[in-house]
């Protein structure tokens, strides 16, 4: 058994997977509308079709789960942060804080309150 993909609930398919495309690079694979898949696993699904799916209300902004992804050129992902045309929220007061077994690590909350780590890879 692998795991094959992580599935995340957005409330605007279209704003989040220009979020994760300009930001991070991810691009479409497969567009079903409602649910896209993007590079590296990533699953896109629109609040109403998972509500529908499992008969639940979806919560957001529950802090307990978070993306996390490494760059060597960390600065230029900063920039690109500061320059982004999507207001940041940062989850930390910090936006940038140096962990003790690693280098510099931001956090931000996507479009629909996902943590998303991102950290300076250590070469």
């Amino acid at each position: 058994m692998r795991l094959k993909n992580v599935l995340l609930v957005v409330r605007d398919i279209e704003k989040s997977k220009a979020f994760y495309h300009d930001l991070f690079g991810m691009n479409v694979v497969t567009d079903f509308g409602k649910n896209v898949i993007l590079t590296e696993g990533l699953v896109l699904e629109e609040r109403t079709l998972w509500e529908n799916s499992i008969g639940k209300i979806v919560k957001f902004c529950g802090n307990d789960k978070e993306l996390y992804f490494e760059t060597y050129d960390f600065d230029s992902f900063l920039k690109k942060l500061t320059e982004s045309k999507y207001p940041v929220e940062y989850v930390t007061a910090s936006d940038c804080e140096r962990t003790g077994c690693s280098g510099r690590v931001v956090r931000i909350y996507d479009p629909d309150g996902h943590i998303i780590e991102v950290a300076e890879a250590v070469i």
